[in-house]
Protein backbone atom coordinates (compact mmCIF):
# COMPACT_ATOMS: atom_id res chain seq x y z
CA UNK A 1 0.00 0.00 0.00
CA UNK A 2 1.44 3.42 -0.96
CA UNK A 3 1.63 6.35 1.40
CA UNK A 4 2.48 10.04 1.04
CA UNK A 5 6.20 9.22 1.13
CA UNK A 6 6.17 6.30 -1.31
CA UNK A 7 8.05 6.85 -4.58
CA UNK A 8 5.87 7.35 -7.65
CA UNK A 9 7.02 6.38 -11.13
CA UNK A 10 5.41 7.75 -14.27
CA UNK A 11 7.02 6.92 -17.60
CA UNK A 12 10.79 7.25 -17.08
CA UNK A 13 10.59 9.56 -14.07
CA UNK A 14 10.40 8.58 -10.40
CA UNK A 15 9.34 11.07 -7.74
CA UNK A 16 10.87 10.50 -4.31
CA UNK A 17 7.42 10.98 -2.75
CA UNK A 18 3.84 11.79 -3.73
CA UNK A 19 4.07 15.48 -2.77
CA UNK A 20 4.04 18.06 -5.56
CA UNK A 21 4.31 21.80 -5.19
CA UNK A 22 1.50 23.22 -7.34
CA UNK A 23 2.14 25.95 -9.89
CA UNK A 24 1.28 29.32 -8.34
CA UNK A 25 1.63 32.71 -9.98
CA UNK A 26 4.30 34.73 -8.18
CA UNK A 27 4.45 37.97 -10.23
CA UNK A 28 8.24 38.09 -10.01
CA UNK A 29 9.37 38.23 -13.65
CA UNK A 30 10.62 40.95 -15.94
CA UNK A 31 10.07 40.36 -19.67
CA UNK A 32 8.97 36.84 -18.83
CA UNK A 33 12.38 35.87 -17.47
CA UNK A 34 13.14 33.54 -14.54
CA UNK A 35 15.87 34.98 -12.32
CA UNK A 36 17.50 34.72 -8.87
CA UNK A 37 14.11 35.07 -7.19
CA UNK A 38 12.80 31.90 -8.86
CA UNK A 39 16.02 29.97 -8.22
CA UNK A 40 15.75 30.82 -4.51
CA UNK A 41 12.03 30.25 -4.12
CA UNK A 42 11.80 26.98 -6.07
CA UNK A 43 15.13 25.61 -4.90
CA UNK A 44 14.02 26.07 -1.30
CA UNK A 45 10.97 23.87 -1.90
CA UNK A 46 13.10 21.14 -3.45
CA UNK A 47 15.45 21.37 -0.46
CA UNK A 48 12.37 21.16 1.77
CA UNK A 49 11.51 17.72 0.44
CA UNK A 50 8.91 18.17 -2.30
CA UNK A 51 9.11 15.35 -4.84
CA UNK A 52 7.84 17.43 -7.78
CA UNK A 53 8.32 21.19 -7.98
CA UNK A 54 6.49 23.47 -10.42
CA UNK A 55 7.09 27.15 -11.07
CA UNK A 56 3.99 29.15 -11.90
CA UNK A 57 2.04 28.66 -15.11
CA UNK A 58 4.55 29.50 -17.84
CA UNK A 59 3.13 31.48 -20.75
CA UNK A 60 3.55 30.24 -24.31
CA UNK A 61 3.17 33.79 -25.72
CA UNK A 62 3.48 37.28 -24.22
CA UNK A 63 -0.31 37.69 -24.42
CA UNK A 64 -0.68 34.38 -22.59
CA UNK A 65 0.52 35.87 -19.30
CA UNK A 66 -1.74 36.95 -16.48
CA UNK A 67 0.28 40.14 -15.92
CA UNK A 68 3.42 41.69 -17.35
CA UNK A 69 5.19 40.37 -14.22
CA UNK A 70 4.55 36.70 -15.10
CA UNK A 71 7.01 34.18 -16.49
CA UNK A 72 7.14 32.81 -20.01
CA UNK A 73 9.01 30.52 -22.35
CA UNK A 74 8.05 31.97 -25.72
CA UNK A 75 11.63 32.94 -26.56
CA UNK A 76 14.95 31.10 -26.70
CA UNK A 77 16.36 33.96 -24.61
CA UNK A 78 14.25 32.76 -21.67
CA UNK A 79 15.62 29.21 -21.62
CA UNK A 80 18.74 29.93 -19.55
CA UNK A 81 16.71 31.28 -16.62
CA UNK A 82 14.60 28.13 -16.63
CA UNK A 83 17.74 26.00 -16.84
CA UNK A 84 19.04 27.61 -13.65
CA UNK A 85 15.79 26.73 -11.91
CA UNK A 86 15.72 23.11 -13.05
CA UNK A 87 19.37 22.67 -12.08
CA UNK A 88 18.69 23.89 -8.53
CA UNK A 89 15.59 21.71 -8.13
CA UNK A 90 17.52 18.63 -9.27
CA UNK A 91 20.46 19.48 -7.03
CA UNK A 92 18.17 19.13 -4.01
CA UNK A 93 16.53 15.89 -5.15
CA UNK A 94 13.31 17.13 -6.73
CA UNK A 95 11.89 16.65 -10.20
CA UNK A 96 11.40 19.91 -12.10
CA UNK A 97 7.95 20.23 -13.67
CA UNK A 98 6.65 22.93 -15.98
CA UNK A 99 3.06 23.98 -16.55
CA UNK A 100 2.46 25.52 -19.97
CA UNK A 101 -0.55 27.70 -20.59
CA UNK A 102 -2.26 30.77 -21.97
CA UNK A 103 -4.55 32.89 -19.79
CA UNK A 104 -6.90 33.88 -22.63
CA UNK A 105 -9.78 36.06 -21.38
CA UNK A 106 -8.25 36.25 -17.89
CA UNK A 107 -5.05 37.97 -18.91
CA UNK A 108 -4.18 41.68 -18.81
CA UNK A 109 -4.44 42.02 -15.04
CA UNK A 110 -2.81 44.01 -12.28
CA UNK A 111 -0.85 41.82 -9.85
CA UNK A 112 -3.27 41.33 -6.92
CA UNK A 113 -0.81 42.44 -4.27
CA UNK A 114 -0.70 45.80 -6.06
CA UNK A 115 -4.44 46.32 -5.83
CA UNK A 116 -7.79 44.64 -6.37
CA UNK A 117 -11.20 45.91 -7.45
CA UNK A 118 -14.12 46.73 -5.18
CA UNK A 119 -15.16 43.07 -5.17
CA UNK A 120 -11.79 42.06 -3.75
CA UNK A 121 -10.78 40.17 -6.89
CA UNK A 122 -8.14 40.68 -9.55
CA UNK A 123 -8.27 44.00 -11.35
CA UNK A 124 -8.36 43.79 -15.14
CA UNK A 125 -6.43 46.37 -17.15
CA UNK A 126 -7.79 48.04 -20.25
CA UNK A 127 -6.23 47.03 -23.58
CA UNK A 128 -4.70 50.49 -23.95
CA UNK A 129 -3.12 50.46 -20.47
CA UNK A 130 0.71 50.34 -20.60
CA UNK A 131 0.62 46.94 -18.83
CA UNK A 132 -2.54 45.69 -20.54
CA UNK A 133 -3.50 44.12 -23.86
CA UNK A 134 -6.48 42.88 -25.85
CA UNK A 135 -7.29 39.43 -24.51
CA UNK A 136 -8.50 36.56 -26.67
CA UNK A 137 -10.85 33.63 -26.38
CA UNK A 138 -12.94 31.19 -28.38
CA UNK A 139 -15.71 33.80 -28.68
CA UNK A 140 -15.96 37.54 -28.13
CA UNK A 141 -17.36 37.07 -24.61
CA UNK A 142 -15.67 38.80 -21.65
CA UNK A 143 -14.95 36.66 -18.62
CA UNK A 144 -17.25 38.76 -16.44
CA UNK A 145 -16.75 40.57 -13.18
CA UNK A 146 -13.93 43.03 -13.58
CA UNK A 147 -13.04 41.44 -16.93
CA UNK A 148 -15.51 43.49 -18.95
CA UNK A 149 -13.22 44.73 -21.71
CA UNK A 150 -13.64 43.44 -25.28
CA UNK A 151 -12.29 39.98 -26.13
CA UNK A 152 -10.88 39.01 -29.51
CA UNK A 153 -12.43 35.83 -30.94
CA UNK A 154 -9.59 33.71 -32.28
CA UNK A 155 -9.60 32.72 -35.94
CA UNK A 156 -8.83 29.15 -36.98
CA UNK A 157 -5.47 30.32 -38.31
CA UNK A 158 -4.67 31.93 -34.94
CA UNK A 159 -5.69 28.74 -33.14
CA UNK A 160 -3.24 26.75 -35.25
CA UNK A 161 -0.57 29.31 -34.46
CA UNK A 162 -1.16 28.86 -30.73
CA UNK A 163 -0.77 25.11 -31.09
CA UNK A 164 2.60 25.74 -32.72
CA UNK A 165 3.44 28.00 -29.77
CA UNK A 166 2.62 25.15 -27.37
CA UNK A 167 5.00 22.88 -29.29
CA UNK A 168 7.76 25.49 -29.43
CA UNK A 169 7.41 26.08 -25.68
CA UNK A 170 7.59 22.33 -25.01
CA UNK A 171 10.84 22.07 -27.02
CA UNK A 172 12.34 24.87 -24.96
CA UNK A 173 11.12 23.24 -21.75
CA UNK A 174 12.90 20.00 -22.62
CA UNK A 175 16.04 21.96 -23.50
CA UNK A 176 15.82 23.75 -20.13
CA UNK A 177 15.86 20.44 -18.26
CA UNK A 178 12.25 20.01 -17.21
CA UNK A 179 11.26 16.37 -16.79
CA UNK A 180 7.50 16.67 -16.30
CA UNK A 181 5.16 18.77 -18.43
CA UNK A 182 1.64 19.79 -17.42
CA UNK A 183 -0.69 21.67 -19.75
CA UNK A 184 -2.97 24.18 -18.04
CA UNK A 185 -6.51 23.50 -19.24
CA UNK A 186 -8.26 24.94 -16.15
CA UNK A 187 -9.22 28.03 -14.12
CA UNK A 188 -10.96 29.90 -16.93
CA UNK A 189 -7.80 30.26 -18.97
CA UNK A 190 -7.76 29.84 -22.75
CA UNK A 191 -8.08 26.06 -23.06
CA UNK A 192 -10.67 25.91 -20.26
CA UNK A 193 -12.71 28.59 -22.02
CA UNK A 194 -12.72 26.55 -25.26
CA UNK A 195 -14.12 23.60 -23.31
CA UNK A 196 -16.87 25.59 -21.57
CA UNK A 197 -20.20 26.49 -23.21
CA UNK A 198 -20.20 29.62 -21.06
CA UNK A 199 -17.24 31.00 -23.02
CA UNK A 200 -17.40 29.08 -26.28
CA UNK A 201 -20.29 29.87 -28.61
CA UNK A 202 -18.49 29.07 -31.84
CA UNK A 203 -20.33 27.41 -34.72
CA UNK A 204 -17.27 25.92 -36.45
CA UNK A 205 -15.30 22.75 -35.64
CA UNK A 206 -14.13 24.24 -32.32
CA UNK A 207 -17.61 24.82 -30.87
CA UNK A 208 -20.91 23.15 -30.15
CA UNK A 209 -20.56 19.49 -29.22
CA UNK A 210 -18.37 18.22 -26.39
CA UNK A 211 -16.00 16.71 -28.96
CA UNK A 212 -15.71 20.02 -30.81
CA UNK A 213 -15.19 22.02 -27.62
CA UNK A 214 -12.45 19.56 -26.64
CA UNK A 215 -10.75 19.92 -30.03
CA UNK A 216 -8.55 22.86 -29.01
CA UNK A 217 -7.29 20.88 -26.01
CA UNK A 218 -6.67 17.68 -27.96
CA UNK A 219 -4.82 19.48 -30.74
CA UNK A 220 -2.67 21.34 -28.22
CA UNK A 221 -1.90 18.00 -26.57
CA UNK A 222 -1.05 16.46 -29.94
CA UNK A 223 1.28 19.35 -30.80
CA UNK A 224 3.21 18.91 -27.55
CA UNK A 225 3.18 15.11 -27.73
CA UNK A 226 5.02 15.29 -31.07
CA UNK A 227 7.99 17.15 -29.59
CA UNK A 228 8.01 16.23 -25.89
CA UNK A 229 10.31 13.25 -25.14
CA UNK A 230 8.28 10.06 -24.93
CA UNK A 231 10.00 8.87 -21.75
CA UNK A 232 8.96 12.00 -19.83
CA UNK A 233 5.47 12.48 -18.32
CA UNK A 234 2.95 14.56 -20.23
CA UNK A 235 0.05 15.60 -18.01
CA UNK A 236 -2.64 18.27 -17.84
CA UNK A 237 -4.72 20.19 -15.30
CA UNK A 238 -8.34 20.22 -16.45
CA UNK A 239 -11.06 22.63 -15.43
CA UNK A 240 -13.44 19.73 -15.05
CA UNK A 241 -16.53 21.47 -13.64
CA UNK A 242 -17.81 25.04 -13.84
CA UNK A 243 -20.35 24.36 -11.06
CA UNK A 244 -22.95 26.05 -13.24
CA UNK A 245 -25.80 24.40 -15.21
CA UNK A 246 -24.74 26.09 -18.44
CA UNK A 247 -21.00 25.50 -18.08
CA UNK A 248 -18.54 22.61 -18.22
CA UNK A 249 -20.10 19.47 -16.76
CA UNK A 250 -18.04 16.86 -14.96
CA UNK A 251 -19.52 13.97 -16.94
CA UNK A 252 -18.29 15.61 -20.15
CA UNK A 253 -14.86 16.03 -18.59
CA UNK A 254 -14.59 12.32 -17.87
CA UNK A 255 -15.28 11.62 -21.53
CA UNK A 256 -12.76 14.23 -22.67
CA UNK A 257 -10.03 12.82 -20.41
CA UNK A 258 -10.60 9.45 -22.04
CA UNK A 259 -9.90 11.06 -25.41
CA UNK A 260 -6.81 12.73 -24.02
CA UNK A 261 -5.55 9.39 -22.76
CA UNK A 262 -5.90 8.06 -26.31
CA UNK A 263 -3.83 11.06 -27.47
CA UNK A 264 -0.93 10.28 -25.13
CA UNK A 265 -1.89 11.85 -21.79
CA UNK A 266 -0.08 10.19 -18.86
CA UNK A 267 -1.85 11.75 -15.84
CA UNK A 268 -4.87 13.97 -15.21
CA UNK A 269 -4.74 16.77 -12.61
CA UNK A 270 -8.32 17.71 -11.71
CA UNK A 271 -9.43 21.23 -10.82
CA UNK A 272 -12.30 23.67 -11.32
CA UNK A 273 -13.39 25.20 -14.61
CA UNK A 274 -13.22 28.80 -13.46
CA UNK A 275 -15.20 30.16 -16.40
CA UNK A 276 -17.68 32.07 -14.25
CA UNK A 277 -17.82 33.72 -10.84
CA UNK A 278 -21.43 32.54 -10.59
CA UNK A 279 -20.59 29.09 -9.25
CA UNK A 280 -23.40 27.09 -7.67
CA UNK A 281 -22.38 25.14 -4.56
CA UNK A 282 -18.58 25.16 -4.99
CA UNK A 283 -18.26 23.16 -1.78
CA UNK A 284 -14.69 22.05 -2.54
CA UNK A 285 -13.41 25.49 -1.46
CA UNK A 286 -13.92 24.69 2.21
CA UNK A 287 -13.90 20.88 2.40
CA UNK A 288 -10.72 18.92 3.18
CA UNK A 289 -9.75 16.98 0.06
CA UNK A 290 -12.71 18.63 -1.64
CA UNK A 291 -11.79 17.69 -5.19
CA UNK A 292 -10.57 14.16 -4.44
CA UNK A 293 -13.92 12.41 -5.16
CA UNK A 294 -13.92 13.77 -8.71
CA UNK A 295 -10.29 12.79 -9.25
CA UNK A 296 -11.03 9.32 -7.93
CA UNK A 297 -13.85 8.85 -10.42
CA UNK A 298 -11.49 9.73 -13.26
CA UNK A 299 -8.87 7.34 -11.91
CA UNK A 300 -11.42 4.54 -11.77
CA UNK A 301 -13.45 5.19 -14.92
CA UNK A 302 -10.71 6.34 -17.31
CA UNK A 303 -7.94 4.19 -15.89
CA UNK A 304 -5.32 6.91 -15.69
CA UNK A 305 -3.19 8.20 -12.77
CA UNK A 306 -4.59 11.34 -11.19
CA UNK A 307 -3.56 14.29 -9.06
CA UNK A 308 -5.51 17.10 -7.48
CA UNK A 309 -5.16 19.97 -5.04
CA UNK A 310 -7.68 21.93 -2.92
CA UNK A 311 -7.35 21.55 0.85
CA UNK A 312 -4.75 18.81 1.12
CA UNK A 313 -2.51 20.81 3.46
CA UNK A 314 -3.25 18.73 6.56
CA UNK A 315 -0.71 15.87 6.45
CA UNK A 316 -3.17 13.26 7.72
CA UNK A 317 -5.60 14.19 4.94
CA UNK A 318 -2.99 14.06 2.18
CA UNK A 319 -1.63 10.77 3.46
CA UNK A 320 -5.08 9.19 3.73
CA UNK A 321 -6.08 9.89 0.13
CA UNK A 322 -2.83 8.35 -1.08
CA UNK A 323 -3.11 5.31 1.22
CA UNK A 324 -6.68 4.69 0.10
CA UNK A 325 -5.47 4.96 -3.52
CA UNK A 326 -7.96 7.71 -4.28
CA UNK A 327 -5.28 9.81 -6.03
CA UNK A 328 -1.67 9.23 -7.00
CA UNK A 329 -0.06 12.63 -6.34
CA UNK A 330 -1.08 15.34 -3.86
CA UNK A 331 -0.71 18.88 -5.20
CA UNK A 332 0.20 21.28 -2.39
CA UNK A 333 -0.24 24.98 -3.13
CA UNK A 334 -0.56 27.64 -0.43
CA UNK A 335 0.86 25.32 2.25
CA UNK A 336 4.06 25.26 0.20
CA UNK A 337 4.18 29.05 0.43
CA UNK A 338 3.60 29.13 4.18
CA UNK A 339 6.09 26.33 4.89
CA UNK A 340 8.85 25.50 2.37
CA UNK A 341 9.62 22.43 4.49
CA UNK A 342 6.04 21.17 4.49
CA UNK A 343 7.11 17.60 3.58
CA UNK A 344 9.48 17.45 6.56
CA UNK A 345 6.78 18.73 8.90
CA UNK A 346 4.29 16.26 7.40
CA UNK A 347 6.74 13.40 7.90
CA UNK A 348 7.15 14.30 11.58
CA UNK A 349 3.38 14.64 12.02
CA UNK A 350 2.82 11.23 10.44
CA UNK A 351 5.51 9.45 12.43
CA UNK A 352 7.87 8.85 9.51
CA UNK A 353 10.97 7.08 10.90
CA UNK A 354 13.44 9.43 9.20
CA UNK A 355 11.81 12.78 8.30
CA UNK A 356 15.15 14.51 7.81
CA UNK A 357 16.02 12.14 4.97
CA UNK A 358 14.06 14.62 2.84
CA UNK A 359 16.58 17.45 3.25
CA UNK A 360 20.14 17.78 1.89
CA UNK A 361 22.74 15.49 3.47
CA UNK A 362 24.60 18.16 5.44
CA UNK A 363 21.38 19.56 6.94
CA UNK A 364 20.24 16.00 7.61
CA UNK A 365 23.30 15.27 9.72
CA UNK A 366 22.86 18.34 11.92
CA UNK A 367 19.12 17.88 12.37
CA UNK A 368 19.31 14.15 13.02
CA UNK A 369 22.06 14.64 15.59
CA UNK A 370 20.50 17.58 17.41
CA UNK A 371 21.58 17.73 21.05
CA UNK A 372 19.98 20.14 23.44
CA UNK A 373 16.56 21.49 24.30
CA UNK A 374 14.30 19.61 21.85
CA UNK A 375 11.66 22.33 21.25
CA UNK A 376 14.42 24.78 20.33
CA UNK A 377 15.19 22.94 17.11
CA UNK A 378 12.64 25.22 15.45
CA UNK A 379 9.95 22.70 14.54
CA UNK A 380 6.62 22.13 16.31
CA UNK A 381 6.61 19.06 18.54
CA UNK A 382 5.31 15.85 17.03
CA UNK A 383 2.04 14.58 18.52
CA UNK A 384 4.04 11.97 20.42
CA UNK A 385 6.43 14.61 21.82
CA UNK A 386 3.56 16.84 22.87
CA UNK A 387 1.81 13.95 24.62
CA UNK A 388 4.98 12.87 26.42
CA UNK A 389 5.61 16.44 27.54
CA UNK A 390 2.06 16.77 28.82
CA UNK A 391 2.33 13.52 30.74
CA UNK A 392 5.60 14.69 32.26
CA UNK A 393 4.01 18.01 33.23
CA UNK A 394 6.43 19.91 31.04
CA UNK A 395 5.72 22.81 28.72
CA UNK A 396 6.74 22.30 25.11
CA UNK A 397 6.99 25.38 22.96
CA UNK A 398 4.93 25.19 19.80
Amino acid sequence: MPDLFSPFTLKGVTLRNRIAMSPMTMYGSTDGQMDDYHVMYLGARAAGGFGLVFPEQIAITPEGRTTTSCAGIWSDDQVEGHRRVTSMIKRFGGVAGIQLGHTGRKGSELPPHKGVNEMGTWKALAPDHPDGWLTSGPSAIPAGGDHSYPVHALTVEEIKGLHRSYADAARRAADAGYEWLEMHFAHGYLAASFFSPLANQRTDEYGGSVRNRARFLLEALDAVREVWPEHLPLTMRLGSDDFHPDGTQFEDSIEAIGWMKEHGLDLADLSMGGNTDDMRDPHFFNEPAGFVPRATRVRREVGIPVATSWNLGVPQTADAVIREELIDVAMIGRPALSNPHWPVWAARELGHPAPFDLVPADWRWWLSNFRGHAPSIGLPPTPEEALAAAQAGATVAA
